[in-house]
């Protein structure tokens, strides 16, 4: 009987030692398996590239220019785009130093628009728009003829800038510094900007002529813009 019970005994403690030992096992499991898991949700929100991306510094993102340019344009210097009209459709766009000048919110016409600015504040002095199909030259004539010294003149053709143009108004603007004025013809698109009495301004200007041939609108050539920094008027 005594080697019956030592049997006994025996057994149960064997079989108790199995029930810790699986039940620590368990545990051992539960806690690798939470640890996993709390790794993987770091991991989803970190990126697949977590290691990298806790060991490399954010770059700062350079912030945006006025009138949309990527980057601010350099101390002394003015922000501009300018972009001609597209057919007799979208009008023409004229952006400077961050203000509409000519666009959206800003009245434009057919013909030739035009927006003066201060050439040493950047401020707008005047803006307006001439139609040169229909209309009559001699307001453009006079609009050039008031233009101040130290201006910035920025112009851009929507439809047609050209059939009511004179030889007065393309010397005016020839003098401003435009080198394509000569030869603008009926429903070119162009843009130009250039300066009266400002030496340190050199002029900017696209033109692209009107052929059926390789026009993108039919009647029409594409649209031309740019856009940059102008350096402004020193005294």
């Amino acid at each position: 009987m005594i080697y019956v019970r030592k049997g006994i005994i025996k057994l149960l403690l064997m079989v108790l030692i199995l029930i810790i030992s699986i039940t620590l096992t368990v545990k051992l499991l539960n806690i690798d398996l939470e640890f996993k898991l709390e790794d993987l949700r770091d991991l989803s929100h970190e990126g697949p590239d977590y290691s990298i991306t806790r060991s490399i510094p954010h770059e700062k993102s350079s912030p945006a220019g006025k009138c949309g340019l990527p980057q601010p344009c350099p101390e002394e210097h003015f922000a501009y785009k300018i972009s001609s009209g597209a057919a007799n459709v979208i009008g023409p766009k004229i952006c400077f130093n961050g203000e509409i000048l000519i666009g959206v919110k800003k009245t434009s016409g057919l013909g030739i628009n035009i927006a003066v600015v201060n050439g040493k504040t950047g401020e707008r002095v005047n803006a307006d728009s001439f139609d040169m199909w229909s209309g009559d030259v001699e307001p453009l004539v006079q609009f050039l003829t008031s233009i101040q010294n130290g201006s910035i003149v920025l112009m851009a053709s929507y439809d047609d800038p050209a059939s009511r143009l004179n030889d007065e108004a393309r010397t005016l603007i020839s003098q401003l510094g435009s080198s394509h004025i000569s030869t603008l013809g009926f429903r070119d698109n162009w843009i130009f900007i250039g300066g009266k009495g400002m030496k340190n301004i050199k002029p900017l200007e696209k033109h692209l002529k009107n052929d059926k041939s390789v026009n993108k609108y039919g009647d029409w050539p594409e649209m031309v813009e740019m856009d940059g920094c102008i350096p402004w008027k020193q005294d």
